[in-house]
């Protein structure tokens, strides 16, 4: 049923460009060949027309399937250009003329994504722009639903939440205001007041987001969808496609390129990671659901894993780890190994001997060879990064799944295989270890033909790690030795006791002989 639903249909898709909008126009193409034209929100790109940035995007792996059962798919993706910094879109008039009168159905996946984006471009892209489009929507006379996509941790301030909309302290459209005016150094100062107890202004402006959906919909047919870590495929079009650092995807490429060593985690804390294909397919059942059933209000679905299949950091960190020691990245900085801290003062001591020390050395090796050094650059951006991630591996939520489980309850059985988001059915370990896999094919680029010589790296990057740790060992002790006569005769013991043990060995060996 839903297959059919979409035959025909016009569908706007905004950020059709990034992860998740590339994996839902994939999935609507491949499942419903006869929709009539997807529409795609694309920023004009120096060097590069409208045509192009489409033909890069079919050429990817993930669209292979795509073009056998839809031989004709670039005849109906309409690129039209837009910027969604600007008012309206900086859409041509024309193309505006198109999109109100042909849309069905709308899928708003674009937002930044940037935890650390500032107050007023976070406001712009993830309030401001879904109000207009709201507006835009509203003047649609064929439109049949406009599907949000929000982010279950929009209220990761609560420790429970539920699939309703919660209120915010200040009502958006003063927020909206505000950024038109004030300054960028009051809006910096403002803004830890206004987040509250939010870790970032991502997680803020996309609870105000959804206030907007809430108020601005008028008689629309509107549902927000609220993924949480959104990770690699799962299933479709094939295992373990990824094409972006964010979520685990950045820390799996860490830790397997020796980078990172330790991290400050909550080990039994649920890793509440989603795979991708999962919530795109609960999302195209959300757009049929609401354009044929018309619920009288805005219902929100969760798609999240850790109250129905939960997996925590520690036993997914270990898959992790697993896996990279039999399908190991190339030319790794150190031998991948990861411990968790669980105090300040540890990562701090972590931070800088495992991260900060061996990349300082390495930046000395640089020089005298007569290269730029990079690496401290590198590690702290590194460690800047996993700082802003601290919050969400150190924290666990309860979220109902009410509507979500109504949802796969209505669908068809042929319809619940097809369109499956029953995350109950995913067996963690193979999906780990194919996430690994693909971020080494599909984000790396590293050809499996290489792993013997990575695995040879490896060993070769142990026994210095081994001989490393055996100097500096002796070297300690020789100070010690130097410095007091208790050392010397343990260290004298230790020696003496080494030699007779060889001595009696060697004498053994020789009476069997």
């Amino acid at each position: 049923m839903i297959a059919a639903f979409y035959s025909n249909k016009s569908i706007l898709i905004t950020g059709a460009t990034g992860f998740l909008g590339k994996v839902l126009m994939e999935k609507l193409f491949r499942t419903s060949p006869h929709l009539k034209v997807i529409y795609i929100l694309v920023r004009p790109k120096s060097g590069q027309t409208l045509q192009e940035r489409v033909f890069q995007i079919l050429n990817s792996k993930l669209f292979e399937k795509v073009k056998e059962v839809c031989p004709n798919v670039h005849e109906k993706i309409r690129p039209i250009s837009a910027d969604l910094n600007q008012r309206d879109f900086a859409i041509s008039k024309e193309d505006v003329q198109e999109l109100l009168s042909c849309t069905n159905i709308i899928f708003h996946c674009a937002a930044t994504v940037r935890f650390d984006a500032h107050l007023r471009e976070a406001v712009q892209l993830n309030v401001t722009a879904t109000q207009q489009l709201l507006l835009m929507a509203s003047q649609m006379p064929k439109l049949e639903a406009f599907i949000h996509i929000s982010t279950a941790f929009s209220n990761c301030n609560l420790s429970h939440i539920d699939e309703v909309i919660y209120p915010c302290p200040v009502e958006p459209r003063k927020i909206i205001d505000s950024m038109e005016w004030l300054d960028d150094s009051i809006i910096e100062e403002i803004t830890p007041k206004l987040i509250g107890d939010r870790p970032n202004t991502y997680t803020y402006t996309k609870a105000l987001g959804e206030i907007v959906v809430q108020q601005e919909s008028g008689n629309l047919n509107v549902a927000i969808v609220r993924p949480s870590i959104v990770g690699a495929t799962w299933q479709e079009p094939f295992p373990g496609w990824v094409d972006n650092l964010n979520g685990p995807s950045g820390l799996i490429i860490a830790t397997g390129k020796g980078f990172l060593r330790s991290i400050k985690a909550t080990p039994m804390a649920v890793a509440d990671v989603i795979p991708v294909d999962t919530v795109v397919n609960l999302t195209i059942a959300v757009g049929w659901y609401t354009a044929v059933h018309r619920p009288k209000s805005t219902l929100i679905y969760h798609s999240t894993s850790g109250n129905l299949n939960p997996c925590n950091w520690y036993k997914m960190g270990l898959q992790v780890l697993a896996t990279i020691e039999k399908i190991p990245f190339e030319s790794a900085f150190r031998r991948p190994n990861a411990d968790f801290t669980t105090s300040n003062f540890t990562t701090h001591y972590w931070n800088t001997v495992s991260h900060r020390v061996p990349a300082i050395i390495y930046d000395f090796y640089l020089r005298l060879t007569g290269r730029k050094p990079r690496m401290l650059k590198l590690m702290n951006r590194l460690l800047k990064t996993i700082s802003m991630l601290e919050y969400f591996i150190n924290h666990s939520w309860e979220w109902s799944t009410n509507n979500t489980e109504m949802l796969l309850s209505e669908l068809s059985p042929e319809d619940q295989r097809v369109f499956n988001f029953d995350v109950r059915q995913l067996n963690w370990l193979e999906y780990i270890e194919n996430y690994v896999l693909g971020v080494k094919k599909y984000l790396l680029k590293e050809d499996l033909a290489g792993i013997p010589k990575a695995k040879q790296h490896l060993r070769r990057l142990r026994n210095i790690h081994y001989l490393f740790n055996t100097a500096l060992f002796l070297i300690i002790w020789r100070l010690l030795i130097a410095r007091s006569q208790m050392a010397r005769n343990v260290w004298f013991f230790i020696v003496s006791f080494c030699y007779k043990f060889i001595s009696y060995f060697r004498a053994s060996s020789t009476l069997k002989v």
